[in-house]
């Protein structure tokens, strides 16, 4: 089984806020990345577990959203680890822009 990338974003939102601006978040990334397609979404209070597509390849995580961070943790398929490192960078990105004090 391939290592999990995780990725953890400190924000100053509060857990609600955080809540309030991620939960639209995955199904908006997906928009903005036509290789990626949302196979399961599911919130459970403040954890989000799901399982996505891309290039044909599953890959499935979780993230927690707490009152001063958010971690993201996804295996990906062997043959998308390659791109785990752009992956990350792509994430990590992503969730700041999710998470910057409007």
């Amino acid at each position: 089984m391939s290592k999990p990338i995780v990725v953890s974003i400190p924000h100053r939102l509060g857990k609600e806020e955080a809540l309030r601006r991620l939960k639209p978040g995955l199904t908006g990334a997906a928009a903005s990345f036509p290789v990626l397609k949302v196979d399961e979404e599911i919130w459970s209070g403040d954890r989000l577990t799901f399982r996505v597509r891309a290039l044909g390849q599953a890959a499935a995580g979780t993230v927690d959203v707490a009152d001063d961070h958010v971690k993201l943790e996804v295996t990906l398929p062997w043959l998308l680890q390659k791109f785990a490192e752009a992956a990350q960078t792509a994430i990590r990105a992503r969730g700041k822009l999710l998470l910057e004090k409007k």
